[in-house]
């Protein structure tokens, strides 16, 4: 009986022995899983490909009313889909564990809806203008007319002020990194990302502002921000929008000797003037709205 007993003992402790053996290559191989890159989610390679359409827009550089708004158009995509990533429960969880990175995002967003919200205001102002400037035209009054480019030259200058409040932004690309280490893989995509839509807002409004501002600003005026120096000195040609530079001011001035035909010429240009205007502030709403949404996402991240 102790014989059989100690053998009954000596043959489990086979097994014990024998799995340990081969449990070290399935431990091996699991944590070297867990350090792979997992899939994207649909979602981020639908944001990467609608922030490479965006600088491919860019590189066009075509400075006309609908390539503003093309550009606006992605803009609103981006926006769009960026919102619905902050959705997902893990990007959700990944923010609020970036309570730093949270905030900035958050100061970044508030920055961008004011200045489309500014933006706005200002297009809807020029409009207004454009619309008596067109009476004015007709019944050459030389005194409105000067009144409104008055007025012209003061938005403009307002719209100017809206670059530099938005060029320097804190969620910037090279502080989206994320240890790997302490982080995961999923983390770091979703701060890299966010930093390329932070980028990419950035290069678009830019060039929408930028745009109104030069086509509008008087002929005589110096460059009236040190940004515009320098984005004057990249483009020789000057920039601006072209269907909104054809209204010079000088081309308005001494209407009361001008013969009828040069002021119906004019007419047709100033609507065409106010087309463009008319374009840029609808493309301009749908980003301001998509920014707001892309905010409430991600405050509501902060509360769930």
């Amino acid at each position: 009986m102790v014989g059989v007993f100690r053998r009954s003992l000596s043959f489990p402790n086979k097994p014990t022995v024998r799995p340990s053996q081969p449990s070290n290559p399935r431990v091996s191989h699991h944590t070297r899983s867990i350090s792979l890159p997992c899939r994207s989610h649909p979602l981020i390679s639908h944001i990467n490909h609608e922030i490479s359409q965006i600088k491919s827009w860019s590189s066009l550089d075509r400075h006309t009313t609908a390539w503003i708004t093309d550009g606006l158009s992605l803009l609103k995509d981006v926006q769009e889909t960026l919102s619905d990533i902050l959705h997902l429960p893990q990007s959700q969880e990944s923010l609020r564990n970036r309570p730093v990175f949270f905030e900035n995002l958050l100061e970044d967003l508030l920055r961008f809806v004011d200045a489309y919200g500014l933006f706005r205001t200002s297009l809807l102002s020029l409009r207004e203008h454009q619309s008596a400037a067109q009476v004015a035209l007709r019944r050459k009054d030389d005194v409105k007319i000067s009144s409104y480019l008055k007025s012209r030259r003061s938005l403009a200058r307002e719209i100017a002020k809206l670059t530099s409040s938005i060029r320097e932004p804190k969620t910037k690309y090279n502080h989206c990194h994320v240890d790997v280490l302490n982080g995961s893989y999923g983390e770091a995509e979703l701060a890299s990302v966010i930093g390329d839509v932070i980028e990419v807002t950035v290069l678009v409004s830019v060039a929408v502002f930028n745009g109104v501002y030069l086509s509008l600003r008087s002929s005589k005026t110096t460059t009236f921000v040190g940004f515009l120096k320098r984005s004057e000195k990249r483009d020789k040609s000057g920039e601006g929008i072209e269907e909104m530079k054809q209204v010079e001011e000088k081309s308005l001035v001494g209407l009361s000797k001008k013969k009828n035909e040069e002021v119906k010429i004019l007419t047709k240009k100033m609507v065409e003037l106010e087309n463009s205007i008319v374009e840029i502030e609808c493309g301009s709403e749908k980003v301001f709205r998509g920014l707001i949404s892309t905010r409430v996402s991600l405050l509501n991240a902060l509360t769930h």
